[in-house]
């Protein structure tokens, strides 16, 4: 299993994206959350379907980024915390089993734990990238 030294360049990305995009009042909410996350990765929808919510293993990923037919692009499940760690959300995506649903594609899956906190000037995001085959 590969991990991804861009983590902190993503988690500072996506602080930047949620507090820019969400006001204070709804900061903690998590859809307030995915839609700072489909925003920043707005223009993936040319090379993926994306999926929220999506149905997998024993509960639900939070996003889930689909190659369309014929893109040479690895999938991606997103999964969001808040008050957590990033490798707390990465080992729920694996717990859960949130892959198995992409047991019929092949190639890389590239795994993705946000976590956000309530005091976004201290903690900020963070996240955990990593890379599995199928």
């Amino acid at each position: 299993m590969e991990i991804y030294r861009k983590d902190l360049w993503v988690a500072a990305a996506l602080d930047r994206a949620h507090t820019e995009i969400v006001s204070n009042l709804d900061y903690n909410n998590e859809f307030a959350m995915v839609c700072a996350v489909i925003l920043t990765y707005w223009s993936a929808g040319k090379d993926y379907k994306i999926i929220r919510e999506m149905p997998a293993g024993y509960g639900y990923a939070d996003i889930v980024f689909l190659p369309l037919p014929r893109r040479s692009k690895s999938a991606i499940v997103v999964e969001l915390k808040y008050n957590q760690t990033a490798q707390t959300v990465i080992s729920q995506i694996k717990d859960k089993k949130y892959i198995d649903v992409l047991k019929n594609y092949t190639g890389d899956v590239i795994l993705v734990g946000i976590n956000y906190s309530r005091d976004k000037k201290k903690e900020g995001h963070s996240c955990k990238i990593e890379c599995v085959k199928l």
